[in-house]
């Protein structure tokens, strides 16, 4: 009988201690495309990364008009609506102003501006550790959202969504 004790016990700490290794090194990787919305012709990917508690983000966009885009998770994983709007307004789980990231009070959508170059292109990169792919805490998990890139810049301060205009793309962030 101690035997088949011991014999558990050793399985069990070493499925532990699997887990807990293999966990150190795993990474959740979301590859998103975006849809053209309102009459636009942008068109890109995103990709969120999760690694050891972190996400990062990155946006490639094209076809936008050269100059400074807002970029927002909103609420929903909806992008139906010829115009975007199916997706809802900002992801705030934590019902906040809306703002500029990491500064003052703001959304946990509220990811920024960009700047699309003469030819329409743009790139965007933000790491954080207030998202996570797939987590438990709602106030985090990006799942089920929805990526709307905007028209114009967000101003920061127009209540409750900075005043950036149509939403010209749009992708769900589903796995």
């Amino acid at each position: 009988m101690k035997k088949i004790i011991f014999s558990a016990a050793l399985f069990i700490t070493i499925l532990i201690g699997c887990k807990t290794k293999s966990n150190s090194n795993d990474s959740k990787n979301l590859n998103l495309t975006f849809e053209s919305k309102s009459n636009s012709t942008v068109t890109g990917t995103a990709t969120f990364t999760e690694k050891k508690g972190k996400v990062t983000f990155v946006a490639k966009l094209s076809g936008l008009k050269p100059g400074v885009h807002a970029i927002h998770i909103h609420e929903k994983s909806d992008c139906t609506a010829a115009d975007g709007s199916s997706a809802g307004g900002h992801w705030n789980p934590t019902f906040k102003k809306h703002g500029k990231w990491g500064v003052g009070e703001y959304h946990k959508g509220d990811i920024g501006n960009f700047t699309a170059d003469e030819k329409g292109n743009g790139t965007i990169t933000l790491t954080t550790d207030e998202w996570s792919i797939g987590g438990e805490d709602e106030t985090k998990n990006i799942l089920g959202k929805g990526l709307i890139v905007h028209q114009g810049t967000d101003d920061f301060t127009s209540q409750p969504a900075g005043n950036a205009g149509a939403r010209v793309a749009c992708s769900a962030i589903i796995k």
